[in-house]
């Protein structure tokens, strides 16, 4: 085995997984907002994942250094295999109604966070076992997680239009399952290894170690708290503001995947760069022209009605600075870490995800602007899913995917609204 190859296993499991989970995080919101009509309940799914998600990935810290990170994302990634199944076995049996889908995704949520937190924090030992710049691996992690929630955005369109949401959701369930095998024979348990701390405590000691790491160190502290900011701007950007400027310039729906397509693309090239010559580069300059190009200059020109041509040159140009930025924020994040709590911090680190919970509950897919109808179909094998305001059922038969044109682009677009903004922690 390669020094690069643990590098290698980690990235290609990072994109299947978070490939996976793109495809579920639009999957899940079009079969409550196909099947209800309810905006409310919709964006209720959404964050009855999140949340759970966002509490589960703090506190899994403390487990993933007591038992390993390579050991929690292998395990985390066949339960949540098995938890994501769950939803079209439910389906298919007409036993999936609202109030049974609402657990069952919260189950997906808290069984996947251990899982992401245990990638991220095999960054170092991965590094170190590769004698390789940080930059490098967190520039491979950041364009990884780039091209997965492109993929993955653009694969649920079609998958959903030809399978349906439900049904769709097996190709994650596949994809949890073939990132724990990538995890498992791609990575050498000696390559994932990391410090242990001095002798035992409890989980509570644990925890509030990691916790005191994270709030002591100034750094640490300060770029948590500017990255929760940013994350709850760019969410803003992209599930209500860009949606709005796309519909008052009178433009196709399609437009909205277009524009963070654009952006996109310029990020996958520049993270690809970053993980070159990132640790050759100045960090504090390429981390303030990062943060400008990727939120206020892309705002700026929306705001200020840029002609279309502008904005898509603009676009790209954006994106590439911006890739920059995970490679160096996560270079920073993990050289301020000791060892040994690694799994603690960066776990809590993820606690920035809050505010994309929150527009998720509030605004609901693609900011209440996607066009919506409901399921039909009345055999015996159609699922009822029925929201409080509902006054009759509403059925989805298992085969009734949608099949016109314009929903495959609406979820497409919602796909990319959702997927191609990922938390930069």
């Amino acid at each position: 085995m390669t020094r690069q190859a643990p590098l290698v296993a980690l990235a290609v499991a990072s994109v299947i997984s978070i490939g996976g989970t793109r495809l579920s995080t639009i999957a899940i919101p079009w079969l409550v907002l196909t099947t209800t009509g309810s905006p409310l309940l919709t964006g209720l799914a959404g964050f009855a994942e999140m949340l759970p998600y966002v509490l589960a990935k703090a506190l899994a810290g403390p487990m993933i250094d007591r038992v390993g990170a390579r050991r929690i994302s292998i395990v985390s990634d066949v339960l949540s295999t098995l938890a994501v199944a769950l939803v079209p076995l439910l389906f298919w049996l007409g036993w999936l109604s609202i109030w049974a889908l609402l657990p069952a995704v919260a189950l997906i949520g808290v069984l996947r966070a251990p899982s992401d937190a245990a990638k991220q924090a095999l960054v170092p030992s991965i590094a170190a076992a590769g004698e390789m710049p940080l930059e490098r691996v967190t520039g491979v992690m950041g364009a990884s997680d780039r091209i997965a929630g492109t993929i993955g955005a653009a694969s649920a369109g079609v998958l959903i239009a030809l399978l349906g949401p439900a049904p769709a959701l097996l190709v994650n369930a596949l994809a949890f399952c073939l990132s724990g095998l990538v995890i498992a024979f791609g990575i050498r348990a000696s390559a994932a290894q990391v410090a242990k701390g001095e002798g035992a405590s409890s989980y509570r000691a644990d925890f509030a170690a990691g916790w005191a790491v994270l709030s002591s160190e100034p750094v640490l502290k300060w770029m948590v708290i500017m990255i929760a900011i940013t994350n709850l701007f760019d969410q803003a950007y992209a599930i209500v503001l860009l949606p709005v400027w796309i519909k008052t310039a009178g433009l196709d729906v399609a437009w909205v995947g277009i524009f963070l397509a654009a952006f996109s693309a310029g990020a996958i090239v520049g993270a690809t760069i970053a993980a070159v010559i990132g640790h050759r580069l100045p960090r504090l300059a390429i981390y303030i022209a990062g943060f400008f190009f990727a939120g206020p200059l892309p705002m700026a020109t929306l705001a200020l009605n840029f002609p279309l041509p502008v904005i898509l040159t603009i676009l790209p140009i954006s994106g590439f600075a911006a890739g920059f930025l995970n490679p160096i924020i996560g270079a920073i994040l993990f050289e301020r870490i000791p060892g040994p709590m690694v799994g603690r911090v960066i776990a809590l680190v993820g606690a920035d995800l809050v505010p994309d919970a929150i527009w998720r509950a509030l605004c609901g897919p693609a900011g209440g602007q996607c066009g919506h109808r409901r399921g039909h179909g009345s055999d015996r094998s159609a699922l009822p899913l029925r929201g409080p305001d509902a006054t009759a059922a509403t059925e989805l038969s298992p085969d009734g995917a949608s099949s016109s044109a314009a929903g495959m682009i609406s979820t497409a677009a919602l796909g990319a609204k959702l997927a191609i903004f990922p938390g930069i922690a």
